[in-house]
């Protein structure tokens, strides 16, 4: 996907605690980079509560509104495998999905009221040809540092887009503490 071409819209979601809305900032810090015009909106919910988290990144040659309609994401770019089926209504007919494979059970499954579906992935895949599910924090393990998911989930989205890997580092480099870098190895 190239980004010089038209307004994209990229819908990420997750569940609060999961550095949602951090990956979100270093997305528009790595687009306006690159030279293009952002807008961003996030919701917060109950974030802090384990929560629902979603923000809406557009970028291109000129954005008049931070908000993605239903119907218009490019991307679901999702931290957690249930949050990719609650903004599926968000998607484009040819939108790609891109899931990580991590389940954080909701309440109402936790208290045994509800289940959580173990056929994600295949609901995903069966409405969504281009849905790619990964083990973000196996990367995130692999990379040295379990904590720096987010960052290490980036790096999957990253390859949608003709951005330079020097202009990601740079933005990572600007945005995170130095000892979270040390951390990460970046």
């Amino acid at each position: 996907m190239s980004t010089t071409d038209q307004v994209k819209n990229i819908l990420m979601v997750g569940v609060g605690g999961q550095g949602v809305l951090l990956a979100s900032e270093i997305l528009s810090e790595v687009m306006m980079r690159a030279g293009h015009d952002v807008k961003k909106s996030e919701v917060h919910g109950m974030a802090q509560r384990g929560g629902s988290v979603s923000s809406h990144v557009r970028f291109g040659p000129k954005v008049y509104s931070p908000l993605i309609k239903k119907g218009d994401a490019d991307i679901l770019f999702s931290f957690e495998l249930l949050e990719a089926v609650r903004y599926l209504d968000y998607l484009r007919k040819d939108a790609r999905i891109i899931v990580n494979s991590q389940k954080i059970l909701p309440p109402s499954v936790t208290l045994g009221a509800d289940t959580y579906p173990d056929d994600i992935p295949e609901i995903l895949r069966k409405k969504y040809p281009s849905c790619e599910v990964v083990d973000a924090l196996e990367i995130a393990r692999r990379a040295g540092n379990a904590k720096a998911l987010n960052i290490a989930f980036l790096g999957v989205l990253s390859k949608y887009f003709d951005v330079d890997e020097r202009v990601w580092n740079e933005a990572i480099s600007a945005m995170l503490p130095a000892k979270l870098l040390i951390l990460g190895r970046l």
